[in-house]
């Protein structure tokens, strides 16, 4: 088979830019974007290497799905950790108002 006649995987390059999206999101933006686009990245990885391992001879581009899928938990962790430093921030403001003597 000549490489012009194989296919690109169905979803496999959706996978590489919710990754991106997801990482360039929580850095940028805010993290439940983030998190949200790395779990549809992580679904489109998932439905495009289930379309690659049913018939592999036919497609290419194998490696969009590993680095989507790569992005996505990258995206996932830089998320959790904007997230505990959420929790930490308003935990601290709180714990000061509650401990300030106002009279």
């Amino acid at each position: 088979m000549n490489n012009s006649e194989y296919q690109q995987i169905p979803g496999s390059s959706n996978a590489l830019t919710f990754g991106i999206l997801s990482i360039v999101l929580t850095l940028f933006c805010c993290g439940p974007f983030g998190a949200i686009f790395s779990f549809i990245g992580l679904s489109n990885a998932k439905t495009a290497k289930r379309h690659y391992e049913a018939n592999p001879g036919n497609y290419r581009g194998y490696e969009n799905i590993s680095t989507g899928r790569i992005l996505s938990y990258v995206g996932l962790a830089l998320a959790l950790i904007y997230l505990m430093f959420v929790i930490l921030y308003f935990g601290l403001i709180i714990a000061f108002f509650a401990s300030a003597d106002f009279q």
